[in-house]
């Protein structure tokens, strides 16, 4: 190897990407252009998938094509209430117990000529995250805004992104990106989901996917900082801010977990003035969350080569919380990251500070996440029954039954359920009341996995079949369906549950009603059974037949017939052994013609012993009776 080949490499090995980037193994991405009936490729060559995995809505297109860039912020899909006050975008086949970037684009731009932007809520996996009010500010009403957060699927491979109708209002989307993350990645905890309040890079314009060929891993896009920074950049008259730039690659980049770009450590900004000036950021919030401040510092001034030579304070909200020194952290052209929580705001907005210590402080770029605690949710068996349901039942699109059952927990947003918590945590159907809703299907049998189910009223709709086993839960107290097309025999499962109040009046139902069930009027509560022709035994209703219970043979006609067959087999059996002897008894086994001959010589022996006999008698009584000698 030549000396100026060994310089050249070594000259490389700054330049060249770190071991970690060069495998990197979470590959899953969806890019969705909702309202699209086609795909397509984006300028920067992102794959977009024609609009799919919705639950319901219409399609549209923004009033003012020509002002957008990309064809995806162009086409949208709303959702009138016609649709339902929830309707989600179910995506499935996504790893299992994977950590995900949620991103979404969201525009109104008078779509629809009413001049009125929606109010409605967003939520992912049951937690509210987003929340739209009119009017929006007219720039994002006219342009449209992108908002992400990264949240974790804990033992399924379906995300939910829902959407909650305000009022009469129509939520909108216009595009939807799922892309994989490293599951270690900005971790609060577990299953806390971060909310981006604001992502700069300092020194730059608005860089990531969707506005630069810039790559980040995770698909974030980064602002400028100049949207968040504060225009005093300290007490000195004539201070200012300097934008500055790496001279060569910095190191400690792309690494796992978060995967942080190199090109958000090559530039930063500074503060130039007297001495004693800060860098100043506030930072737009809501009061009552908690939230995460992830900083991002390197050392790309060549003046500062040691420890000591730039040392500043961070102050969030006044308060001091740490003292940085990049240098003496990571040395010199080296990323160097630093998170810290703040607890509890009670502001809408939140102050960050660099104060000096000595020299002047820098930055290269700053996160803002709120951290969302985890609502609760329903109980996994529970969300499969009410699934089923939903299918057997052939509920309307109107009624929103999507996502969730119960979560999330500041919405009733399956019409006509009713949720309430356990002890343990987790949500559960307390109550379902879909009376007079023009449903036309059957009960399916996956309602018993409902075990907390107090109240079912399926009155006055249009439904069949036979009532399942499963309908009986313990839990049970008041049960609907008259006025509907049931048939089949009432389940003796109901007569073990704790039912106070039963109305099947008015159904097809037949068979001898259970005498437990029929105790319930008689014990203060109430019991309809009328109106069905085929039901007996009851108080009111007419006697069974004989034998008879429920749709067949009770088990005293069971029995009978039982008996009456044994009966039966043992006489074949008999007339058999009969037939048997007699055939044993016969000695003749000729053939048939010969037992005629045989037969016809006998009798002529029988006929000439009676004439020998005859004779015999006449000879004896004229005294003549012949002697024989012996020889």
């Amino acid at each position: 190897m030549s000396l100026f080949f060994f310089f050249f490499f070594i000259s490389l090995l700054p330049f060249l990407p770190s071991s970690s980037s060069l495998h990197y193994p979470f590959n899953y991405s969806i890019h969705i252009d909702c309202g699209s009936l086609s795909n397509s490729t984006d300028v920067f060559n992102t794959s977009w998938l024609s609009d799919r995995y919705f639950t319901g809505g219409s399609t549209s297109v923004v009033s003012e094509p020509l002002h957008f860039q990309h064809p995806q912020e162009k086409t949208l899909r709303y959702f009138p209430v016609s649709s339902g006050k929830k309707n989600c975008y179910t995506i499935p086949n996504l790893p299992a117990g994977g950590r995900y970037q949620l991103r979404l684009f969201t525009v109104y731009d008078n779509y629809d000529g009413k001049s009125h932007s929606p109010s409605f809520d967003v939520s992912v996996e049951g937690n509210v995250v987003f929340q739209w009010r009119s009017p929006w500010h007219e720039s994002i009403s006219r342009a449209g805004a992108y908002s992400d957060l990264f949240f974790t699927i804990d033992d399924d491979d379906v995300a939910d992104v829902c959407f909650y109708s305000i009022a009469t209002d129509s939520p909108v989307i216009a595009s939807l990106e799922i892309t994989q993350i490293d599951p270690a990645s900005y971790l609060v905890n577990d299953s806390s989901i971060l909310v981006n309040y604001g992502r700069f890079s300092s020194g730059s314009d608005q860089w990531g996917p969707g506005f630069s060929n810039d790559t980040d891993r995770f698909g974030r896009s980064w602002q400028s900082d100049s949207d968040f920074r504060s225009k005093v950049a300290g007490v000195t008259t004539g201070a200012h801010i300097k934008a500055i730039s790496a001279m060569k690659n910095v190191v400690n980049v792309d690494k796992a977990p978060n995967y942080f770009p190199l090109k958000l450590y090559q530039t930063a900004v500074t503060v130039i003035g007297e001495g004693g000036e800060y860098l100043e950021y506030n930072l737009p919030v809501d009061a009552k969350l908690d939230y995460l401040l992830w900083f991002h510092f390197a050392e790309i001034d060549v003046s500062v080569n040691r420890a000591g030579k730039r040392v500043f304070e961070v102050v969030v909200n006044g308060e001091n919380v740490s003292r940085v020194d990049i240098y003496e952290k990571v040395g010199s052209f080296a990323a160097y990251d630093w998170s810290y929580v703040v607890k509890n705001l009670s502001d809408t907005e939140l102050n960050v500070r660099l104060v000096p210590v000595v020299g002047a402080p820098v930055i290269c770029g700053l996160e803002n996440y709120a951290i969302i605690p985890p609502d609760l949710k329903t109980l996994p068996q529970q969300v499969v029954a009410m699934k089923a349901l939903k299918e057997s039942l052939r509920v309307p699109d109107r009624m929103g039954w999507n996502g969730d059952p119960c979560a999330p927990t500041t919405w009733d947003a399956w019409e006509g359920v009713t949720c309430h918590p356990t002890k343990n945590g987790s949500l559960v159907i307390s109550q379902i009341d879909l009376g007079s809703q023009g449903l036309k299907g059957y009960i399916s049998d996956q309602i018993g996995l409902l075990s907390n189910l107090v109240s079912l009223n399926l009155s006055s709709n249009s439904l069949g079949g036979s009532l399942p086993w499963g309908l009986g839960q313990k839990s049970l107290v008041k049960l609907d369906l008259s006025n509907n097309k049931f048939t089949g025999s009432i389940p003796d499962s109901l007569a073990s549950s704790t039912l106070q109040f039963v109305y099947l009046n008015s159904n097809e139902l037949e068979g001898l009603v259970p005498e437990e069930l029929l105790s319930i009027g008689v014990h203060g509560g109430a019991i309809d059974l009328s109106g069905n022709k085929g039901l007996c035994g009851g108080p009111t209703l007419p006697d069974c037949p004989l034998f008879w219970n429920k749709e067949g043979l009770s088990t005293a006609g069971k029995a009978a017939i039982g008996i009456s067959c044994l009966v039966f087999v043992c006489v074949v059996l008999f007339v058999a052994y009969i037939c048997y002897k007699r055939r044993q008894n016969d000695y003749d086994f000729g053939l048939p013609h010969e037992l005629m001959s045989l037969a016809a010589k006998r009798n002529r022996y029988q006929r000439q012993k009676s004439l020998m006999t005859l004779e015999m008698e006449s000879q004896h009584a004229k005294g003549f009776i012949p002697t024989y000698n012996a020889t």
